[in-house]
């Protein structure tokens, strides 16, 4: 699709918060109609019933009149009209937390997600949590060591959705210690911005591809074009990485950055 987007991603960062404000899930309401039909996708979890009746829950109590839950389990599903007709008459269609290789391996290159990109091109909005957030993109972290320093073949990518490109996310992102694992990816793809999403907090993208950070905790870019050296490339397993000169911003709520630009935004005061 050549044309730029004209929907909305929401890409949250796992452990967000169900109960109280619900700031981020709140989104949803906050952007719907009252006719306009929101859709769980549980293709990335193994407990599927469970975890859409909870999501169904809770944005049925935070407002949302028309929710649905969709499992699709293999690829013969993944084919099948009966559920692309389900994505296509959904304004807003949310990915629950998981595995994130079942999300690609299930649906790349089917019916189904052909049809998720043409909901978001056309102006709908995608949500993801956890593994439904890292799969957004077009390339996705799928395994690294959590509380370690960065080291090259610990670290393991494979194609993602391919909703946004240019960008690596990681998720659970301070809670679990991921700044190691994702300053390698950085390091072996330096034109890719990083993206380190903590848990109860997520990046809100618009369709000009600027993004707010919404939530209680922060989101960490790395932009590895002002890196000056590397020894990434002569790494042997577990050898730690050296890297100079990456670029790296720590964002709260308040903040945001555009992506083409690779500029911070200070939206409480409209100063950047």
């Amino acid at each position: 699709m050549s044309e730029p987007p004209k929907g909305y991603l929401i890409i949250i960062g796992g452990a967000e918060d169900k109960k109280g404000e619900s700031v981020i899930l709140r989104q949803a309401p906050e952007m719907l109609s009252g006719s306009d039909w929101l859709t769980v996708l549980t293709t990335a979890t193994e407990k599927p019933q469970e975890a859409g009746k909870k999501y169904k829950d809770v944005f049925s109590g935070l407002g949302v009149k028309n929710v649905s839950i969709l499992d699709i389990s293999n690829r013969e599903q993944a084919e099948s009209p009966e559920n692309c007709s389900a994505i296509s008459k959904s304004k807003c269609v949310f990915f629950t937390g998981g595995d994130q290789l079942r999300i690609t391996s299930i649906l790349g290159g089917t019916k189904v997600n052909n049809e998720l990109k043409r909901l978001y091109f056309d102006g709908g909005i995608i949500m993801g949590t956890s593994a439904g957030a890292s799969a957004m993109t077009s390339t996705m972290v799928v395994q690294g060591n959590d509380n370690e320093p960065a080291r090259k073949c610990t670290l393991k990518m494979a194609p993602g959705l391919g909703l946004l490109s240019g960008v690596i996310i990681d998720q659970h992102f301070d809670q679990r210690g991921r700044f190691g694992r994702l300053l390698c990816g950085v390091a072996e793809n330096p034109d890719v911005l990083g993206i380190g999403i903590d848990e109860d907090t997520a990046i809100k993208l618009y369709p000009d591809q600027h993004f707010e950070v919404i939530g209680s905790n922060a989101v960490t870019i790395m932009d590895g074009k002002t890196i000056q050296s590397s020894n990434v490339s002569e790494l042997n397993q577990n050898e730690l990485l050296m890297i100079t000169g990456v670029t790296v911003h720590t964002l709260p709520t308040g903040y945001g950055f555009e992506l083409k630009d690779r500029k911070v935004l200070r939206l409480n005061d409209g100063k950047q």
